[in-house]
This record gives C-alpha cells, sequence and structure tokens, in this order.
C-alpha cells in the first residue's frame, strides 16, 4: 500500500488509501455549533488535545473563531488572545498543530509559534495570506470552497452543478497558491461541507470526492456533527456521534487524506475495524 506525506511543521505525517489521518477538533471559542466550545479555558482545551493525541488523533485543529452558519466574525486580536496561549502548550507537547483561520496576521503568529498546517475556509482570499505563508515551506495549506461567508452562506445557496462548480474553485485557488510560491506539495483540499450548500449539494460532493481525490492532492473532508448528518439521522447535534463516524469510514472509502472529527477515539477504532474486515490492498 502506497504511503504519502504531508509536513506538518517539524512533524511529518504520512497517509495511505484507507488509513487517512484523523485530526481532532479543538475549538477555543463561546459559540461552537457542536456545543464544545471552550472560550478561554486553556487548561481544559489543553487536556481535550492530550486526550485526543492519546485515543489516536494524528494532530489536532485548533479554531479560534467560530464560522458555523451565521456566526459573527471576530477581530484578529480577539482570535489571537484565544489562540497563542493554547498554540504555544501543544507545540511545547510536541504535538502536530493546525490552525484553523483565515486572517493573515492570524496565519503569520501561528507559524510564528509553531503550527504546522494553516486550516483556511476562505481558500487565501486575504491578500496578504500567501506573503505570509509562501516563505514556509514546511507548513502545509488546506484550501476551502465556500460559497459566501458564514453571516450569510446558508440563505439560498445556488450552483449550476455543485461539484463542477467546487472543483473548478479549487483548481483556480491552487493554481494562484502555486504562482505565489506555495509549492504544490504544501496543499491539501476541502470540499466544505456546510459551507454555502444545502443538504443535496452536500450529498452531490460527498459522491464526488473520488474525482476530487482524482486531482492529486490530498483531501481534507469535515462533516462531524454537522446538519447534513442530523438531516439524514434526524439526531440533534450532541447525538451524531454514530452517523459522523459512518461518514468518516465513507471519506476514507472514497480516499479522504485527512477526516476532521469531534469524536476521535470512536472514528480511529471504526478506521482499524474498516482495514482490518475490508478488502485487503
Amino acid at each position: 500500500m502506497s504511503q504519502h506525506i504531508i509536513s506538518c511543521g517539524t512533524h511529518t505525517l504520512t497517509w495511505s488509501p484507507g488509513r487517512p489521518l484523523v485530526m481532532g477538533i479543538v475549538n477555543v471559542t463561546p459559540d461552537s455549533f457542536s456545543g464544545d466550545g471552550l472560550g478561554l479555558q486553556v487548561d481544559a482545551a489543553f487536556d481535550q488535545a492530550l486526550a485526543m493525541m492519546a485515543a489516536g488523533a494524528d494532530l489536532v485543529d485548533v479554531g479560534a473563531e467560530s464560522t458555523r452558519p451565521g456566526a459573527e466574525s471576530v477581530s484578529a486580536e480577539e482570535e489571537l488572545n484565544r489562540l497563542l496561549p493554547l498554540l504555544e502548550r501543544l507545540v511545547a507537547a510536541g504535538i502536530p498543530v493546525s490552525v484553523d483561520t483565515y486572517k493573515a496576521t492570524v496565519m503569520a503568529q501561528a507559524i510564528r509559534l509553531g503550527a504546522g498546517l494553516i486550516n483556511d475556509i476562505s481558500a487565501l482570499s486575504d491578500p496578504a495570506a500567501v506573503t505570509a505563508l509562501a516563505p514556509h515551506q514546511r507548513v502545509a495549506v488546506c484550501l476551502m470552497h465556500m460559497q459566501g461567508t458564514p453571516q450569510h452562506m446558508q440563505q439560498s445557496p445556488h450552483y449550476d452543478n455543485v461539484c463542477a462548480d467546487v472543483q473548478a474553485f479549487l483548481q483556480q485557488a491552487v493554481a494562484k497558491a502555486e504562482a505565489a510560491g506555495i509549492c504544490r506539495s504544501r496543499l491539501i483540499l476541502d470540499p466544505g461541507f456546510g459551507f454555502g450548500k444545502t443538504f443535496a449539494h452536500n450529498q452531490q460532493l460527498f459522491q464526488a470526492l473520488p474525482q476530487l481525490v482524482a486531482l492529486g492532492l490530498p483531501v481534507l473532508v469535515g462533516v462531524s456533527r454537522k446538519t447534513m448528518i442530523g438531516h439524514i439521522t434526524g439526531q440533534p447535534v450532541d447525538q451524531r456521534i454514530a452517523g459522523s463516524v459512518a461518514a468518516a469510514l465513507w471519506a476514507a472509502q472514497y480516499g479522504a487524506a485527512i477526516v476532521r472529527v469531534h469524536d476521535v477515539a470512536q472514528t480511529v477504532d471504526a478506521l482499524k475495524v474498516s482495514r482490518a474486515l475490508g478488502p485487503q490492498q
């Protein structure tokens, strides 16, 4: 089975088909959609990250600004106040860290403290983002598709062809990043489930993951506990673990390189069983 490498700062992470990296979600926001936002509770967030790594996570993704539908933006100063104390402790503990931000000033500070991956929901829409990222050759960059902004993205999303439109957007984002000096080997793609998409859009995109994987770059899938899982299962957000794990397994089957999840232990166990009992590659 072929292995693939993603550089994450001082860490080198490897994934292979059917064995994606598991990215644990750590929210230091007061208003996370999933109800797990820890705000300025640095000790609790640090303990959560340690528990995720002990349960088998490969890295953690720290978000200090909620991007749930309808969320209001916060200043870079407020985002940094929430982020930096935790990031410093995580890096000192040797944990591979992704930072979920779309602000260039936050990116620059996060990289300075040791973040190894920048997870940008806006695909480098901040004009200063490429300047902040380009010199750091071992920092990976995730480019995500989003129609609109978190404040308004779910009001009336529309596409001529959601799969073709998202793929075209991401290809353009890759070209823009490469032209600015961010080499292709650093890039990860995220179709942006739930970011300016109806359930039908999300369903079509999920089933088209193999086409996105065929572009040749690692693909991140983040559907954990999202509304699309609730739409299918009828469960409230705090009871969507089983549905989220099932979606992660399908993402792995479709070739995802990273699954971004709240429930690390359950996802890791399910992936182990899937690999052991499924077709041997």
